[in-house]
């Protein structure tokens, strides 16, 4: 628990500060917006408490609202997707293979499981982030292509990001 505890802070040291300062300026074409800190909350382990993930969902959405002066958006859509993290993951896993405390990613997991697993775990979470900050349904239809972008723009970096953590590896 405490080697699990220091990885996800130095995870945490690292992703926070990089979303504020980089990744949130690395926008492309003025609409899609990289969301790379929610492979902290995607990569915990699935035998987490619901309530821990859900309090560390909170303590990731707050500190980057502190860092992005985005009053308690970000602490709102991180916490209902911690919330939501094992359900959403076993509608793709079956409890049976509940990977005994590992992480989700492309080595414990069937890639194309983990691909889908991240993909519904990012349009969830670009969704809910967009839908709070419009807060209105004027212009539907550049929500919906910021959510679309959004989503496949952070799906991609956060693939990457596994891959280079943890390798690929496909398990069948």
């Amino acid at each position: 628990m405490a080697k699990l505890f220091i990885r996800y802070a130095l995870w945490f040291l690292l992703l926070i500060p990089a979303q504020a300062i980089v990744f949130n300026h690395a926008i492309l074409f003025n609409v899609a917006v990289p969301l790379v800190f929610l492979y902290l909350i995607v990569s915990l382990p699935v035998t987490i408490n619901t309530n821990l993930s859900t309090l560390f969902g909170f303590i990731v959405g707050f500190v980057l609202d502190i860092f992005c002066d985005t009053p308690g958006v970000n602490a709102l859509c991180c916490t209902v997707l911690a919330f939501i993290r094992k359900p959403i993951f076993h509608l793709y896993v079956s409890f049976d293979d509940d990977l005994a405390g590992r992480v989700p990613s492309t080595q414990s997991m069937v890639q194309t499981t983990y691909m889908k697993y991240l993909l519904t775990m990012a349009a969830i979470y670009c969704t809910m982030l967009f839908m709070v900050e419009a807060f209105q349904l004027s212009n539907f239809k550049l929500m919906t292509f910021r959510i679309i972008a959004s989503t496949i723009y952070t799906f991609i970096l956060i693939y990457a990001l596994n891959l280079v953590t943890h390798g690929r590896h496909e398990q069948h």
